[in-house]
Formats: C-alpha cells, structure tokens, sequence
C-alpha cells in the first residue's frame, strides 16, 4: 500500500528531541526525511544513553528511524550551494536550532523561498518567535519548568517535579508533525508554501489548556495535590501482591459498584460517605480504610473485581507489563525493525496513529552519519569524483558511522 507521504521530502536539520521526533514521525508516514548534520558537528544525541554492549543508542535510535543521513558543512559555499539545491527538490525544510542560527547561515524562511517558493518552512523553538527570550536554549526540564506542569507535578510539600518522560520534547514534537501536516494540507489546496513554527512552551500550554483557563476564571494558582486530593475513587493503591491499581472515576454514579467490589457494600450508606461531596471532605480517612482492604488480595485479582461491576479500574504497568500487555500486541504497538550485525531485530514503539488505507510503518534503523551522502548527492546529478574532493576538502562526510 502507498504511505501518506510518499513523494514528500523533507530536510531535517534537527537534534536532540522535539525536530527529530517529529520527522520521524513523518518518516513513518512515507517521506523521505534527510538528516542533515556537519561532518564534525553531529547531532550529539548519537551518543546519548549509549548502550556500549548493543553499540547502539536507543534514544537516537527512537527519534532518528527510517531516515537517510547527509553529512555536509553548511557553512561552507559549496555545501551551502548543495543544500539549496535541495531546497529546490524538497518540500519541508524543518530545524529546532536556536532562533538566529538559520539567519546566521544565511539559510532562513526569506532565502529558501526564493529559491522554492513552495517550500514549507518549520521552525520547532523553544520559547516562541517574538519576544525576549526568542534565541534561548532549552532542553525538556527547562520547558517543563517554564511550561508550567513542573509547578503543579509532585507531593504538596516536595519540591517541583519534572514529569520522568520527555513529555514537553514528545508533545512539541507531535505539534510540529501536526503543524507540518497543516501546512502540507494548505499547500495541496492553493500552491503556497509558509513558515510556520511551535515552541516548547506552546506545547505544554496546549497540553494543559483548560487547566489554564480555570485560572483565569477562578484567579488560583493551581497546587501540587496530594494523593486522593480528587477523592478515593481517583488515586492509587498498593495491592496484596506489591503493585498498584489506580482507579479513575469521579461520578456519583460508580460509588455503590466500588464498595460491592472492595466487599463493604454497608459504605455505600454510611453518612460520612454517602455523597461525592462527604467522601471528598472524608477523603483522607476512607482512603486509609480501602488502602487496607486493597492490601488483602493481588492486584490483578483486584482488577478483575472492579472490572467485573463494570468498574473503571487499570494496573499499575511497568515497561515490562506494558510490552507483554496483549492488547500491545493485537494494536502492534511495538515493532520489530531489522538490525544489520546482529542476531536479533530492534525494538521500538511505533508510529500511534493508524490507517486503513496508507498504514504508516518504521522503514529501518536510523542512518549513521553520512550513510547517504553519496547517494543523495548522486541524485542532486554530482558525480563521484566530485563527492570524493568534496570529501577530501571537508565540505561532506561519506558512509559514515554510528
């Protein structure tokens, strides 16, 4: 079947997390993404949480699959003539660099679309294009900070907590995939390219908007909240057996099938109990009682109570519940990808979306540095002695490795 993309090209001159995640996601949907680093200044997530025994970065790995790999200095005049030559044969032009470092190469939105003006411009940044702060660095601690979630993740009297996953890395990269799709979209309906852009800090004020609006209407500043803050039917609990069950309802209506299950049906009536409103102000209480009733039996016995009334209640999951969970398997959420050198195939989680009509799916590895240079720059119609001076004067970087 055909990809969405295919046909489409996008140059990624991205590192690190928000850029390539989000080309690889288009990647997985059939363009041919081509990551473009220096011959000597690669993108330093390739060493990145290196497993030494596998010679393998799965970090790197994750966000970098199923591209090809140029490695040419762009500041250099050649290399610079190079890429805009690609320019011309491309559709998306995608970087996550500090706000000026394009301009500085003389490379920016302004210059390309004189050479395409078709091309499609992204800039994923950190802090946004106006403002003060528009040329700072960031990493995902900093946007989780700035961003707000750090302020209200943790216990009440713990400091500030940074969500344990790249979460403002992984939403910024999901906006830029979206914005780069729109743009695609408006350019198959009218012919024009644009220059479009997302920050770090837009990502995490999309992921918490309504939170956001509660606090223009209220005028409180969200706490961090401590477990059971939304009631005992919204929390955690350890099990007989040592892992948790979190349950996940807020609604009147569940409470007389919760104490059915936990086997005490007499709570349902007990005044201190009786509405949303007294278990809210009890909370505390009622749930140091269920932690103990929790504690008699398995989790998964627990779950298959609760689930049995009806009830809406999930497992705990570590990473290895998680990959042997069945429904992982029947969605093929984790996928087996080729692994030249080695006995076995490489994991990773998969594109999340699926189509009927143009499935999406990790092409390969991620590409070592300069493994495609000779290739593509024998597309642009260079022939092979001028790839190997340009090799020899330093402009590009051949087959290279990982």
């Amino acid at each position: 079947m055909p990809s969405a993309l295919e046909g489409v090209r996008v140059l990624d001159i991205t590192h690190w997390q928000q850029g390539p995640y989000a080309s690889a996601l288009l990647a997985d949907l059939g363009a041919d993404v081509i990551k473009i680093e220096g011959p000597k200044g690669t993108d330093p997530s390739r060493g990145f949480l290196f497993h030494t025994a596998q010679g393998v970065s799965p970090y790197f790995q994750s966000h970098n699959r199923g591209k090809r790999g140029l490695a040419i200095d762009l500041k250099h005049p050649r290399g610079k003539e190079i890429f805009l030559e690609l320019v011309r044969r491309s559709d998306v032009v995608l970087n996550n660099l500090r706000g000026g470092a394009m301009e500085r190469l003389g490379l920016d939105y302004e210059a390309l679309k004189q050479v395409n003006p078709a091309i499609i411009y992204f800039h994923a940044s950190a802090y946004g294009e106006k403002g003060p702060d528009t040329n700072l660095g960031s990493f995902d601690m900093l946007g989780q900070a700035r961003g707000g979630l750090m302020s209200i993740n943790g216990e009440p009297d713990d400091p500030p907590l940074p969500v344990p996953v790249p979460i403002c890395d992984q939403v910024g990269a999901m906006v830029a995939a979206f914005g780069i799709m729109v743009a695609l979209f408006h350019r198959e309906r009218t012919g024009e390219g644009q220059y479009a852009n997302t920050s770090l800090v837009a990502g995490q004020m999309a992921l918490q908007g309504f939170n956001i609006s509660t606090y223009f209407l209220t005028g409180r500043v969200p706490i961090r909240q401590p477990r059971g803050a939304f009631g005992p039917t919204w929390t955690t609990y350890r099990c007989g057996d040592g892992k948790y069950i979190a349950l996940g309802m807020l609604e009147e209506r569940w409470w007389p099938g919760v104490t059915q299950a936990l086997g005490q049906p007499e709570l349902e009536n007990d005044p201190s109990y009786a509405t949303l409103r007294d278990r809210g102000i009890n909370a505390r209480k009622l749930i140091a009682h269920m932690d103990g009733i929790f504690l008699q039996r398995p989790a998964r016995e627990w779950v298959q109570r609760f689930r049995e009334l009806g009830l809406l209640v999930e497992l705990v999951q570590d990473y290895k519940d998680l990959t042997s969970d069945p429904q992982v398997a029947a969605n093929e959420y984790i996928k087996e990808i080729e692994w030249p050198g080695h006995d076995g195939p490489f994991r990773m989680v998969d594109c999340p979306v699926r189509f009927s009509k143009t499935p999406a799916h990790i092409r390969g590895m991620a590409p070592g540095l300069g493994e495609h240079t000779e290739e593509i720059l024998l597309e642009l119609g260079l022939g092979r002695e001028e790839v190997r001076r340009l090799e020899e004067e330093g402009v590009v970087l051949t087959a290279g490795g990982d």
